[in-house]
C-alpha cells in the first residue's frame, strides 16, 4: 500500500489559480489536452509568473468541483486579484496527504494523481475523500529529484 498520512488544516483557506472546466470527466486525452494548452498559455503570457509572485513563489496543481462541473488548473496558495484567475475555497479538516518523489518535475504531479484516483483511494478505509479539492505541489529534493504532495480533504469513516 502507497505511504499516506492524514494532516488536520484548522482554518479554511483559499488558492487563486487558472485553469479549464473538463466538460467530460472520463475524455483523459481530451483533458490532458486542455490543462496541457492552459498551462503553456499562463506560462507564456507571464499570468502563473504573476500569480507566483504574489504568493511565496510554490506553485500547486488543482482540481476542484467548480459549479458543479469538473475543473484543473494551476496557481498558488491565498486569494489574489489577477484578472481571468479564480480564488477556491478550501475548507478546515482532515486531509489525506500521498506523498511521492520521481526525476520529472513536469510529471510528479500527475503521477501522484494516478496513484491516488487510481487505487489508492480504494484502498483507504478509515478515510473518504469529501472534496471539493485537491492540490499537488512539487519542488526539488536536495538530491536533484522531485518530491510533491497531494492533499485531498477527507472525513474520518464513522463505524
Amino acid at each position: 500500500m502507497t505511504n499516506y498520512s492524514i494532516q488536520t488544516i484548522s482554518e479554511n483557506y483559499k488558492m487563486t489559480a487558472f485553469g479549464v472546466t473538463l466538460e467530460d470527466y472520463n475524455d483523459w486525452a481530451g483533458n490532458a489536452a486542455k490543462t496541457a494548452a492552459k498551462k503553456a498559455e499562463i506560462t507564456e503570457n507571464s499570468k502563473l509568473a504573476e500569480l507566483l509572485a504574489l504568493a511565496d513563489g510554490q506553485e500547486y496543481q488543482i482540481n476542484y468541483n467548480l459549479g458543479g462541473k469538473a475543473w484543473r488548473g494551476f496557481g498558488v496558495m491565498g486569494e489574489f486579484d489577477v484578472e481571468g484567475a479564480v480564488v477556491l475555497d478550501f475548507l478546515a479538516g482532515d486531509y489525506l496527504v500521498v506523498p511521492g518523489t520521481g526525476a520529472d518535475k513536469d510529471r510528479l504531479a500527475d503521477e501522484i494523481t494516478g496513484k491516488v484516483f487510481g487505487g489508492l483511494l480504494q484502498q483507504v478505509t478509515d478515510y473518504k475523500y469529501v472534496g471539493p479539492g485537491n492540490s499537488t505541489f512539487v519542488k526539488a529534493a536536495e538530491d536533484g529529484t522531485f518530491y510533491g504532495e497531494m492533499w485531498l480533504r477527507a472525513k474520518k469513516v464513522e463505524g
